[in-house]
């Protein structure tokens, strides 16, 4: 368990939970899923105590839930966001050393947010980067608080002023990991589709373009429950109490552009991965078109030299006649007048079926 305490003044680590809230600034109490079942007693009290309230037993139960969808709930004195996180293994599966063809599983994880005043919990896997990215970050930037120091005695830091804008930068920077792996589909799609347009290429990687289908369809389904999320979140906030004072106001302005830029790169995911559906659905039609095509061709090539010997078969088939009658049979140069006549017809109708474009690849 991480426990930070937030403040214009810097990120301080601690060791315990304090016994009070904080004068100024907020608590962050991060717990892996282990942790907090383990120790949810113990949380409960600390909750109540800096906090004012504890946790509600049914959303025990979601932060503790490693299948739990993306979702938004709140009560009178906090607010939960579960947000689902990429996890480790997807981005093993785009590692380089596997081929550039093999599309990543999406694998995904929860993290789970409780939002109160001055206290901001979160739920995260064992092996979750967030957290760590976030622990390093804040106290990366407390140390700059010092330089940042203004003429007025004012701050010009970054560090997050309340529980609800650290909450909205962990779900960014989790919806940042979903832009990478947009990028990482597209570039693996495009290889797909490339095997398949090749004309003289046998394409066999069917599994691959289907579970390809298959992780876009559950990103899909996975930023369409973001979406939804936030979206409520962001509903919940117009429906806050209007602050009198202008500090207090204008943070909360702040806290719904922060919303609504989250909100925005949800759509961007979800916007490129319908079209990435589409790419391949269209891909695999147009594949299916060309071998269709090539198969007409080919068959229209059989036809032609089925017509250009069909007339040569009927010619030898005539002279292949047990009569003692026939023509040019008793003659010295019979065979060669047969011969030249069939050659004669050959060409005649490879020269018409060739001026009808019934034969070449271009026509």
């Amino acid at each position: 368990m991480r426990l930070l305490l937030v403040s214009s003044d810097g990120a301080r680590v601690l060791d315990e939970l304090p016994q009070s809230p904080p004068e100024r600034g907020f608590l962050w109490i991060a717990s892996a899923h282990q942790e907090f079942e383990a120790q949810v007693g113990e949380l409960q009290g600390a909750l109540q105590r800096l906090a004012g309230g504890q946790l509600v037993d049914l959303h025990i139960s979601d932060l503790l839930n490693n299948q739990l969808p993306s979702h938004y709930d709140y009560t009178s004195w906090y607010d939960m966001l579960v947000f689902r996180r990429l996890a480790a293994a997807a981005d093993e599966q785009g590692a380089p050393g596997r081929a550039s063809h093999a599309l990543p599983s999406i694998d995904t994880s929860p993290v789970g947010f409780a939002v109160f005043d001055r206290v901001l919990l979160t739920v995260h896997p064992a092996d979750c980067q967030v957290r760590e990215f976030f622990v390093t970050r804040l106290q990366q930037m407390a140390q700059q608080v010092p330089e940042l120091q203004r003429a007025d005695g004012r701050t010009g830091t970054r560090l997050p002023s309340s529980p609800a804008d650290l909450m909205l930068r962990m779900v960014n920077h989790i919806v940042d990991g979903y832009l990478d792996l947009r990028r990482l589909l597209t570039r693996q799609l495009t290889s797909l589709q490339n095997q398949l347009f090749q004309p003289r290429g046998h394409f066999r990687s069917w599994q691959v373009l289907l579970d390809s289908r298959n992780a876009l369809h559950l990103l899909e389904d996975i930023c369409e429950d973001q979406r939804s999320a936030v979206q409520e979140w962001i509903d919940a906030m117009a429906e806050w109490p209007p602050e009198s004072a202008p500090a207090a106001a204008r943070e909360r302005e702040l806290l719904r552009v922060r919303s609504r830029d989250v909100l925005e790169h949800i759509e961007r995911v979800l916007g490129h991965v319908r079209r990435l559906e589409s790419s391949a659905e269209t891909a695999v039609q147009m594949h299916f078109s060309a071998q269709s095509h090539r198969a007409g061709d080919i068959m229209r090539t059989l036809t032609v030299l089925t017509a250009i010997f069909l007339p040569l078969n009927l010619i030898t088939g005539i002279f292949g006649m047990n009569f003692d009658a026939l023509p040019l049979i008793h003659s010295a140069t019979g065979v060669w007048i047969a011969l030249g006549l069939m050659l004669a017809v050959g060409a005649g109708l490879g020269m018409f079926f060739w001026r009808k474009r019934y034969l070449g690849t271009h026509h």
